[in-house]
């Protein structure tokens, strides 16, 4: 009988913890005022709850399209070691996408359900497709900036372009990570992951470029830049000593740390994000799940 920790490790239920910043950096980007909720409502609240719908449908179909391959490489997953049948992840994946495109219509209305639809489509495409060469990684990139967008979309268009800023700031370091993570199982190369140092290195100056250049009239401006900058250092020095570690040594436990600390350092990433919108207090809260995150992850494996 399938028990709910083993649905829980297919679909990397902890790591669901870095999505929710998505939707709330593009809502905070998008011209989100401190206090006045969320565009179009405070239904569009549960925007992040779509996209956890549909991060975790990713997590399950990926495993159920992997099951052969997971078999010879990673045979303690659900799947293979028979704890999850192929058909109740198929399933599971299926009616998570169905709740996560249902939320964000009831949520956000056509505009919203449009982007989610986009989202959706685009993790059963990089999970349906070859995870080998770079239009993976730009696929499994585009899913991250879609979720920030997805967070700006209840606004309209003009909203959407706004947050486009930290969408890609996030889709790049997510190209940056999904890289790396092919060397899991059969260790990577040093070329790479000097090429994710690079990216991280640019995530980073884009992302302290932003806190910089964020209005910063009154005391909530001047904690909000100075915050925007601290979240930016916090992801930099994390992300960055363990992509130097895989530089050093490439080998595959190397990159599965990577890998999983890259995941996680999307936190502090969203966080400034938003704090360089003059959301501090949120920023905060979204930072605070950092270290739940980490400590979840050594429990149930994020990668």
């Amino acid at each position: 009988m399938t028990r709910l920790r083993d649905l829980a490790e297919l679909v990397r239920a902890p790591a669901a913890l870095s999505v929710p910043g998505d939707s709330l950096a593009g809502a905070s980007s998008s011209g989100w005022p401190a206090g006045a909720g969320w565009p179009d409502g405070l239904r569009s609240g549960a925007l992040p709850l779509a996209s956890t719908c549909l991060y975790w449908a990713g997590m399950a179909l990926n495993d159920w399209a992997d099951r052969e391959v997971d078999a010879v490489e990673r045979a303690e997953r659900p799947i293979p070691s028979g704890r999850v049948a192929p058909r109740t992840a198929l399933a599971l994946a299926g009616g998570l996408t169905a709740a996560g495109l249902g939320i964000a219509g009831l949520a956000g209305g056509r505009r919203t359900l449009a982007v989610a639809a986009a989202l959706a489509a685009a993790v059963w495409a990089y999970d349906l497709a070859p995870k080998e060469g770079p239009l993976s990684v730009a696929t499994m990139a585009s899913t991250r900036g879609l979720d920030v967008l997805l967070g700006a979309s209840a606004g309209g268009w003009p909203t959407l372009r706004s947050a486009a800023a930290p969408a890609a700031l996030v889709a790049l370091h997510t190209a940056g990570v999904t890289a790396l993570s092919r060397g899991e199982v059969r260790g990577g190369s040093v070329a790479v992951a000097q090429g994710c140092v690079a990216t991280t290195s640019v995530v980073a100056v884009g992302s302290a470029v932003r806190a910089l250049t964020a209005p910063s009239s009154g005391t909530t401006g001047f904690v909000s830049r100075a915050l925007s900058l601290a979240l930016t250092g916090w992801y930099a020095v994390g992300v960055l000593r363990a992509q130097v570690a895989a530089v050093r040594t490439p080998d595959a436990a190397t990159a599965r740390r990577a890998t999983g600390v890259g995941i996680r350092g999307l936190v502090p990433l969203q966080s400034a994000a938003i704090a360089a919108a003059g959301n501090p207090g949120t920023a905060l809260c979204v930072a605070a799940s950092a270290p739940v995150g980490a400590f979840a992850m050594k429990r149930v494996s994020a990668t």
